[in-house]
């Protein structure tokens, strides 16, 4: 009765309020044993967690494509060397930049190719392909648990399956994949990420339980996007260049075979004075001269589509190549644990604050109903 008359003299609310605190205090007090129990429960269970993971070391590289804005100079201005007017770009060059990284690196096409790219350890004693690798890392215990099942139901397939039929090895066709390959290929996925910014700058980087492993695929990661983007963006001026270079070829046919048809029949009817041999000679002159006309301006077109095609390659400024990482990435074991016996503190605070209360009311809730029929 007396603390109720001291806590008269203050607003309503904070007497309350204080009333509630203290409340809470003792009641997380009164359950300390309780509370040291579930932490001391909570660091087990968070050390099994921790070192249950393994441990993942990430490789990145940064680098930024060439910027090209407005029209080439240096090829219009060869153009105008040339005598043929201005020249444009054709295809828009900025119709495939690294923005487009993260779905150039998720393509099924881009993956297989990566398949056979050679790994080597750390430790030396691996050095096998990337999908023989991949398949010795080790996954933590929970993921083993929960694959039994899909497992049980692969060794019972396995028994109405003849032996020819579990033969996985064959030759990879992007278009009728196994089911194997394509599990291959979304775990190959799963460990490359891309990132790229309004600027074109473009983050890749590869996580490995590996880290000369990690770095090494990043580093072929890259050369391989590199491939990729310059193949693109020069494929149209490559088709260019090969129609012009075999063209190129059959003009200059053309002009020799002309050139010596006229050598020959003047050789032959030098000193003849004959009117038709002079129109003869007049036309295989004129033949010749048409052929020459046109393998010229083949060949001007044939320098310029070498010159557009270096013009479409594009160029690349590695910002930060690829290295071996020396710390792992992810959540540290130490997070890992803490966050573990934090929440379960924070679980079992609100089971004694909360929840217990809550609890008896329900259960008192449900007896009145039951009394009142009896």
């Amino acid at each position: 009765m007396a603390e109720d008359k001291n806590y008269t003299n203050a607003p309503l609310e904070e007497s309350e309020l204080e009333i509630d605190l203290m409340e809470y205090a003792r009641k997380l007090w009164a359950a300390r044993k309780l509370l040291l129990k579930v932490a001391g429960i909570a660091a087990v269970v968070g050390l099994v967690i921790a070192f249950s993971i393994p441990k993942k070391y990430t490789a990145e590289v940064i680098l930024s494509p060439e910027q090209k804005k407005g029209g080439n100079s240096s090829l219009s201005g060869m153009a105008a060397m040339l005598g043929i007017g201005n020249v444009g770009m054709g295809a828009d060059a900025n119709a495939l930049n690294f923005s487009m990284a993260s779905d150039i690196l998720a393509s099924t096409p881009f993956i297989l190719e990566l398949f056979d790219t050679q790994v080597q350890t750390l430790d030396g004693e691996m050095d096998t392909t990337l999908v023989a690798y991949l398949a010795t890392e080790s996954r933590p215990w929970w993921s083993t648990v929960m694959s039994l099942p899909s497992m049980a139901i692969g060794g019972i397939k396995s028994l109405f399956i003849t032996q020819e039929e579990t033969v996985e090895e064959k030759p990879i066709d992007p278009f009728r994949l196994t089911r194997l390959q394509r599990g291959q290929v979304g775990r190959i996925k799963s460990v490359i990420t891309a990132e790229s910014d309004k600027t074109g700058m473009t983050k890749i980087g590869v996580t490995l339980q590996d880290p000369l492993v990690a770095a090494t695929l990043v580093d072929t990661v890259l050369v391989k996007l590199q491939k990729y983007i310059t193949n693109y963006k020069t494929s149209k001026a490559q088709e260019d260049c090969k129609y012009w270079e075999q063209l190129y070829q059959e003009r200059q046919k053309e002009y020799y075979e002309a050139q010596e048809k006229y050598a020959k029949y003047s050789d032959a009817n030098q000193g003849v004075i004959r009117q038709s041999v002079k129109i003869e000679q007049e036309r295989l002159q004129n033949e010749q001269s048409l052929a020459f006309q046109v393998f010229s301006q083949v060949a001007t077109q044939l320098q310029m589509s070498r010159a557009k095609l270096q013009e479409e390659k594009p160029a690349f400024a590695i910002l930060e190549p690829a290295s071996v990482p020396l710390l792992p990435s992810g959540t540290s074991r130490k997070i890992i644990l803490v966050a573990v016996v934090f929440l379960a503190l924070v679980g079992t605070s609100a089971w004694i604050l909360f929840g217990k209360d809550l609890w008896v009311s329900l259960k008192e809730g449900l007896k009145e109903p039951n009394e009142e029929k009896e």
